[in-house]
């Protein structure tokens, strides 16, 4: 799930879990992008947070995320 490992202060997750649908749902929130997007980007990156927002032109961490 989402929550899995902190990644700082933010409280953000350390890794980029896409396992289950929720997972899905809380990235592709917490990036404001479409599911297939953070799935791409994870395919081409890693599952590393920052790497995985800097390939989606996000800033990371991000306080103003579509997760409230």
């Amino acid at each position: 799930m989402a929550d899995e490992g902190s990644g700082g202060a933010s409280g953000d997750p350390a890794v980029v879990v896409l396992e289950a649908p929720r997972d899905r749902a809380y990235w592709a929130r917490r990036f404001e992008v479409p599911v297939e997007q953070v799935q791409a980007a994870v395919a081409a990156v890693g599952s590393d947070p920052a790497r995985v927002a800097d390939h989606l032109g996000k800033p990371w961490p991000y306080e103003a995320s579509g997760i409230v």
